[in-house]
């Protein structure tokens, strides 16, 4: 049996407890994870914002070793240092086919499997495909990739989600290019990708904008060259970074209505915002016809980055290496599976950047 983090129910806070892992089937994988992300879609599975089946083990973002394979698996072997991915594109159905393979119709299938139990016999399902919350976990072949080399294998699982999703919004999704100003809401884990993606592309000026004063130092070491408080003025201060024009791109981390909008208005007219937050069904955004007429800005949704991890892994693991992303400045909390509860709490605090689980 292993250590898990087990959400018993939509609501309900967590529950760290042995579960009883089966041996990989075909096309299965066991890896023994090496660290896990603590991101806030964890928290808004627990919250219902987002809807997985339940009980569940959480967590989605991690890296680890594989410790044995199934019938059929050949592009990993024991002994393998691998990366975790979520989101695992089929290949087949209509957005893979013309290459949004983060549109994937068939990767959360997974979720509604059951692929452990508790040590009372409970099914369990697996999270967001991976579980990563456990000591170790077993999941399909297409959610392991291998680990890119020269790289500590514990800050590797920052490159399974935050560091996909916020590199590709600015290089995928945004489209910035160098010289452009760009505007990042939200300097979490994600946000902080965002600012060292916006200044590996060249972007100029980079604003952080943030509720929490505390993550000015975090956002300028990451790239930054101005930071903003979050108010009713925010808009109107990014245009005084900019010439009085406002940013040419804007990406929000956030998921919140308010959040959106001042994204939005912070861009110059023809300006482009990319939305990474994930936002519960509560958080209407409203625009009237004439201002969306008169400004030309676009508005575009981004999910996981617009990101291949085939593809972009061996990218991102080229800039870590030439030292133009550092992995380990994103992290400020190094917890075990017990701290879940608090990173959670820092979460919601607005407090720190990513909080990684290391086993």
């Amino acid at each position: 049996m292993v250590r898990a983090a087990i959400l018993p129910a939509v609501g309900a806070p967590l529950e760290i407890r042995e579960i009883v892992l089966p041996d990989p089937g075909p096309g299965q994988v066991r890896v023994r994870l090496a660290a896990a992300g603590v991101c806030h879609s964890d928290l808004s599975l627990t919250n219902g914002t987002m809807r997985v089946p339940v009980p569940a083990v959480l967590g989605h973002e991690g890296a680890g070793t594989v410790i044995a394979v199934g019938e059929g698996v050949t592009h990993v072997a024991p002994g393998d240092d691998v990366v975790l991915n979520w989101s695992p594109s089929c290949g087949e159905c209509h957005h893979c086919s013309i290459g949004e393979v983060w549109l994937c119709a068939k990767a959360l299938t997974g979720v509604g499997a059951v692929y452990a139990q508790d040590a009372g016999g409970t099914p369990l399902h697996p999270g967001l495909n991976v579980a990563a919350f456990a000591e170790e976990t077993v999941v399909a072949a297409n959610c392991v990739l291998p680990a890119p080399a020269g790289i500590p294998l514990a800050e590797a699982a920052l490159l399974g989600c935050a560091v996909l999703t916020g590199y590709g919004a600015v290089h995928h999704s945004a489209r910035v290019r160098a010289g452009e100003s760009v505007a990042v809401f939200g300097v979490g884990g994600v946000g902080l990708a965002a600012l060292q993606a916006a200044r590996i592309a060249g972007a100029g000026p980079v604003v952080a904008v943030d509720v929490s004063p505390a993550k000015e130092e975090l956002a300028r070491a990451a790239g930054a060259t101005e930071f903003v408080l979050a108010s009713d003025a925010t808009a109107k201060e990014i245009r005084g970074f900019t010439g009085g024009q406002g940013a040419d791109v804007a990406v929000e981390c956030v998921g919140r209505a308010e959040s959106i909008r001042a994204a939005w208005e912070s861009t110059r007219r023809g300006g482009r915002t990319t939305v990474v937050g994930i936002g519960g069904k509560e958080q209407q955004v409203t625009f009237h016809a004439l201002e969306m007429f008169h400004f030309a800005r676009t508005l575009t949704g981004c999910v996981y980055g617009n990101s291949d991890p085939a593809r972009d892994l061996p990218v991102l693991a080229e800039h870590v290496r030439a030292g133009r992303l550092d992995l380990g400045s994103m992290v400020t909390d190094r917890i075990t599976l017990d701290g879940i509860p608090g990173a959670f709490d820092a979460m919601l605090a607005g407090k720190g950047g990513r909080s990684l689980i290391v086993f």
